[in-house]
């Protein structure tokens, strides 16, 4: 852990996040291990600061470190930057020139988006990892070079792999060790740090009057998505130490600075509601009595097909026993578990009650029954006997079928 202290405090990296940290111990871990290492991480977050360390950390500290962006290289040129080229190879040549990777012998090169190289070229770069060879351009002559590569990117690698747009083998050369920055919106209390540390440098640059945050601001920062990570806070941090010098900034005032979305609505901050416990108890107390108004309600539906609309009572439920013949039991409301009152019954339930209910009614009559329920005798003698609602010595009167 001294040693990711050393690395903050020799680079200047501000912030305690446990992300932050992890990464910066992994950096310092890795250093004295000549692997190669990719850095990723969205753009602005920082990556710049890891290839740094692991050579500060490593035993090539004291040869060449080089950064390379390899996106800010046109395409026809990026081979002749990298290993460099003969007089008159091309056009415009008119001397032999070291590259890159022969200048860094010995020492540190740092490619800065990666995925950027043309396909030529990562076979080139492939080359100089597995043997450590390379060609200058308009050269036959093998070259031999010592160095440790590492790469940063803010593209999904494996992706552009899919896409055919990156070289899978050297994708697994380049990712043997790989070491994920987070963006600033993860490190959470290392946003104010930040911005203090920009409007004090500013200040003391440019000899304004300084700034501070009210803590709504520094509220607000920390909700904020800041798609540009910490290149963009710099920028609004500074538009603020100038415009604002000598203030306490308000979220009003921050929120006014950033960029606006693309629907012109103040900013891309969202904001996090109040977490109010009674007005939570409020709502779950309004949800049991919502249902415990249905299951009343349910019960009374179910009390009605049961009692029918002359005897129908509030106080008890009718419970059916098939195999009782036609006894009915009731059951106490207070007794009752909650089974008994939640429970929705099926079809052929409800079908079982409601002929049941109806012999009862006309104590046994099946003309009479029959007749209220609209059916045929025959169908009621199939319902009943369906239904397990046998009666002894029940048998149909063939007169009335």
């Amino acid at each position: 852990m001294d040693d990711v202290l050393k690395a903050k405090q020799r680079f200047s990296i501000i912030g305690n996040s446990p992300a932050l940290l992890a990464a910066i111990e992994r950096a310092v871990k890795v250093a004295p291990i000549d692997l190669s290492v990719l850095v990723t991480g969205e753009s602005g977050s920082g990556k710049e600061f890891f290839p740094k360390i692991i050579h500060a950390f490593g035993a090539r500290k004291h040869k060449k470190y080089i950064a390379v962006n390899c996106g800010a290289i046109p395409e026809g040129t990026i081979d002749s930057e990298l290993f460099g080229h003969e007089k008159g190879s091309f056009t415009g040549a008119i001397s032999a020139r070291k590259g890159y990777f022969e200048e860094a012998d010995g020492g540190t090169i740092f490619l800065d988006e990666v995925a950027e190289l043309p396909l030529t070229t990562q076979a080139r770069l492939l080359r100089v990892l597995e043997t450590g060879e390379f060609l200058k351009v308009g050269s036959s002559v093998v070259q031999k070079t010592d160095i440790r590569i590492v790469a940063a990117t803010n593209v999904n690698l494996l992706k552009a792999v899919e896409k055919g747009k990156f070289r899978e083998d050297l994708y697994y050369r380049l990712s043997t060790v790989v070491i994920n920055v987070p963006a600033l919106h993860d490190r959470g209390e290392d946003i104010p740090l930040l911005a203090r540390k920009f409007a004090a440098d500013f200040s003391e640059k440019y000899l304004t009057a300084p700034i501070s945050f009210a803590e709504d601001a520094r509220r607000a920062m920390m909700l904020y998505r800041w798609p540009g990570n910490v290149r963009q806070l710099k920028n609004v941090v500074e538009q603020l130490a100038l415009f604002e010098a000598g203030t306490e900034i308000s979220r009003r005032t921050l929120l006014e600075t950033l960029p606006l979305d693309h629907s012109g609505a103040s900013s891309l901050v969202a904001t996090k509601p109040e977490v109010s416990y009674e007005t939570e108890r409020e709502i779950l107390w309004q949800m049991i009595y919502s249902l415990r108004n249905d299951i009343s309600e349910l019960r009374s539906k179910i009390d009605g097909n049961a009692q029918g609309s002359t005897h129908a009572t509030t106080q008890s439920l009718i419970k059916y026993e098939p195999e009782a013949n036609m006894k009915y039991s009731p059951v106490n409301e207070e007794s009752a578990g909650i089974e008994d009152v939640v429970a929705v019954p099926t079809l052929e339930d409800s079908e079982r009650d409601a002929v049941a209910a109806a012999l009862r009614r006309n104590n046994g009559n099946k003309k009479l029954t029959a007749q209220q329920l609209n059916i045929s005798q025959r169908t009621l003698y199939r319902k009943i006997h369906e239904l397990g609602l046998e009666l002894d010595g029940a048998e149909p009167d063939n007169n009335e079928l």
